[in-house]
Parts: C-alpha cells; structure tokens; sequence
C-alpha cells in the first residue's frame, strides 16, 4: 500500500474505527513521555497524534515505497521519506520506536529491525504494531492489516530475539471484523471488549512492547587485552657518553 491508500483507509469510519481501537491499547503505554525523543516508522502519525504527548522531540519516518506527505499539517515539518533499513540517524539518539504498517511491509524485517536498535538508546522500547496471521483481517484487503506478511507470537519472539531485543509484554486489538457495515462499526466498541476477554488469541492485530538489549563488556577481559597495547615497547636507558664539543 502506498501513502494514498494509507490515507483514504485513515480518512473512512473503518479507519476511525481502526484507529480508536489501537490507540485504546498503546496510549496507556505510551504515556509518560515526558523529554522522551520519539520515533514513528511506517504510517505511525495517527498514533503518534492520538497517543504521544510533551515528547522532547518527534519524528515520522515512512518507508521509501509507500511515499510522504507533511506531518503536522501545521508548524514544523516532522515527517520525512527514508530507508527503513538505513535510516538518517545517529546510533542511540531514539527513547522510542514505534513501528505501524511497517514490518509487514518492508522486504527486510530482520535488517529493519537492526536498524531500528541502532538508532535506539540503551534501554530503548520498541512498539511494534503488526497484522495477526491467525486472525480475520490479515484475510482480507479492506484495510492495510491484509497486505504484506503477517505474523505469529513465536515468530515475533524469534525475531526479536535475533535483532537483540527483549519482550516485555503482548496485547491485542482489532476483534471485530473488517466490514464497512455501519452496523459492524457501531457495534465495534462492544465486540472489542467481548474479543479481549473470550479469543485473545484471534485478534487482527499485534501490538508487542520490546527493550533494546545491551551486552557489557568484561572490565577484567579488556584491562588485559589493552595492557600490552599501552606497555611502552622499548624502555628509555640514560647514556653516560658525553658528546664532544665543537671546535
């Protein structure tokens, strides 16, 4: 999908839907980012707008092949059209990522999300957002969530375990089904609270909270390894020839 259909899907009562639904789960934990630097990759400016608030600083970052549009359509530009597996930051510069319509969509999940811990700072979360492969809307092309690859809770965990970032918890969203029914979307609200409780599992959406990993470095190990590196090589020895005079 690229930005236009991204839009137009945010911009109808599914979309609406959609994002009420999503935002209910990640404004909880989003919350608190006071002085945080804030990083959206994908199509993450509703939530961004919905969910983050007195940030030090925000960026929306989308994809090369779905396009950019200006975000905030007021102020200071904060949006920008990158590579999602080269992105034009420094290392640890980041408090939070959070990635939606992304992952699924990129090529490269597993160089994405290396990329995505470089720029994170240690002790950095990621927000990941992504289409359940066992759920209704990853079945059907009515909204983003059934393009690209979905996935699964083990796969999700195996791919965070190999980009070094550790799962600190799961929630889900997007219980009732993908239907412009008018009748579907009033109901939306009530089968959202009725799915939580009876089919977890089922749900259309993933939304897994991750912590960067940072592995130290022995202080005994590198003492040795640079002791003979600052070790002069040849020690200076005082001569007792006395230079001749000159005529």
């Amino acid at each position: 999908m690229d930005i236009v259909d991204l839009r137009e899907f945010y911009g109808s009562r599914l979309g609406l839907a959609t994002r009420r639904s999503l935002s209910g789960r990640l404004r909880p934990r989003l919350a608190g980012l006071s002085g945080m630097r804030v990083m959206g990759l994908g199509y993450a400016m509703p939530y961004l707008s919905d969910c983050v608030a007195n940030a030090e600083a925000q960026l929306a970052f989308m994809m090369a092949r779905q396009g950019v549009f200006r975000w905030p359509e007021e102020g200071a530009v904060q949006s920008a059209l990158v590579d999602e597996c080269d992105l034009p930051l420094l290392e640890s510069v980041v408090d939070i990522a959070l990635v939606v319509h992304g992952l699924e969509l990129t090529d490269a999940p597993q160089e994405m999300l290396r990329e995505v811990w470089r720029v994170l700072s240690p002790q950095g979360r990621l927000f990941l957002v992504v289409p359940n492969r066992r759920g209704v809307w990853a079945r059907f092309d009515t909204s983003p969530f059934g393009y690209g690859q979905p996935f699964s809770r083990p796969q999700l965990s195996g791919l965070l375990r190999e980009t070094q970032f550790s799962v600190v918890s799961w929630s889900h969203a997007l219980y009732f089904p993908p239907s412009t029914r008018s009748a579907v979307l009033s109901a939306a609200p009530a089968i959202e609270g009725l799915g939580s409780r009876l089919m977890p599992a089922l749900s259309g959406a993933i939304i897994v909270e991750a912590v960067k990993q940072v592995y130290a470095v022995a202080s005994g190990k590198r003492a040795r390894r640079l002791a003979p590196r600052t070790r002069p090589a040849l020690a200076p020895v005082p001569t007792t020839r006395r230079m001749k005079a000159d005529p």
